[in-house]
């Protein structure tokens, strides 16, 4: 096998699939680099068996094509010390390989790429829609820190998909909180669902976050296959059933709080300063035109007060939340003005954005409160 190619575009295609390579593991030809060199096009795929990134590179046609597992490490770090300039890789025997630069080269092994593992993609009978990059990445920012650590609830360490030709919801939820995030420019054929582990919802928001591309989703029941411009994600899936989240969304809470989120996200940051560590729990005191937020460690003797001016219809009512939960639903949402809606000091309160940011705010959630004294 031997090719030429640019350095530095042999660098970027390194690096958009080194996500995929693991840490640690008990296969040690998955701590490589498979390149399958066909005419022109070098595919670069890297894999931990439940996540594969695979993307391809333009080079100059060759007549010696062939393929080869080169490891991963050395030759990320020899690339990076590149400055850009052509660089020919090329085997010199049955178990090394070359990359020559203008004025040195380097000799490492290599590893027969059939002792790389077999990719297996969506299955026939698969679902097809298309996503925007944009918003596919924006949902999965909004949502990830939603997803919880519950081992026995594998489905609930993932983001849910809830696909639909009209408007396509990614769903997370941790049973403290619960946020939907929903958009109507996804292209979806018919009614189709799947839970991504956030792990693999990671890596594709940061593969993704800086193209405009489209991005194709293909999935079956247990395999989902992400591809957009020249690269490929294949990710198992969560295999499960998710919770029927829209039955535990509150309809009809009448206490309603309508205040500037930015002000409200700026007191509720400084008054934990003063919550108790272990539990960062404030207080609300809601009452007609104003709203007073507190907290206190009385192990340190300490407390904070502030009040803020809202609107406010309802009951007076005094209810508490973990702040920390609160500060990341606040933070990952754009809208000026935020609408609360609640029940009672017992039930979840609904997040909303106002009737004049709705036609631009895309996430909504849920929190449920804490008792406080």
């Amino acid at each position: 096998m031997e090719f030429k190619a640019s350095s530095a575009s042999l660098l970027k295609g390194i690096l958009d699939v080194s996500k995929a390579i693991p840490a640690k593991t008990g296969l040690p030809i998955l701590e490589n680099f498979l390149f399958v060199l066909k005419g022109s096009e070098l595919e670069i795929t890297a894999s931990d068996q439940e996540i594969t990134l695979r993307t391809i590179v333009s080079v100059d046609k060759t007549d010696e094509e062939g393929s080869i597992a080169v490891p991963a490490r050395q030759i990320t770090d020899l690339f990076k010390t590149l400055p850009d300039q052509p660089v020919t890789v090329k085997t010199t025997s049955d178990s090394s390989f070359e990359c020559i630069w203008n004025n040195g080269h380097s000799s490492l092994p290599f590893f027969p790429a059939e002792d790389f593992p077999s990719i297996k993609g969506a299955g026939e009978e698969a679902v097809t829609v298309k996503f925007p990059a944009q918003s596919l990445a924006d949902g999965i920012t909004g949502t990830i820190y939603a997803t919880s650590e519950d081992e026995m609830r594998p489905v609930m360490n993932g983001i849910f998909f809830d696909i639909n030709p009209d408007r396509t919801t990614l769903v997370a939820s941790d049973s403290h909180k619960l946020i939907c995030y929903t958009t109507t420019d996804v292209e979806a054929p018919q009614a189709a669902s799947f839970v991504l582990h956030k792990k693999a919802a990671a890596v594709l928001k940061g593969s993704i976050d800086k193209t405009d591309d489209t991005v194709t989703v293909t999935f079956d029941s247990s395999t989902v296959v992400f591809t957009f411009g020249a690269t490929m994600m294949v990710c198992r899936l969560v295999v499960g059933k998710y919770p029927k989240y829209n039955e535990v969304i509150p309809q009809n809470n009448a206490n309603i709080l309508t205040i500037d989120r930015l002000a409200l996200l700026g007191t509720v940051r400084r008054v934990s300063v003063c919550a108790n560590k272990a539990n960062n729990h404030i207080k609300f005191d809601l009452k007609p035109g104003k709203i007073v937020i507190t907290a206190q460690d009385l192990g340190f003797a300490i407390a904070a007060y502030e009040e803020q001016a809202c609107e406010y219809n309802g009951s007076e009512l005094s209810i508490g939340f973990k702040s920390s939960y609160l500060i990341e639903i606040l933070s990952n949402m754009t809208c000026e003005t935020i609408v609360m809606k609640f029940a009672d000091a017992r039930r979840a309160a609904l997040m909303v954005p106002s009737e004049e940011d709705a036609a631009n705010e895309k996430i909504c959630g849920i929190l449920m409160p804490i008792m406080v004294s």
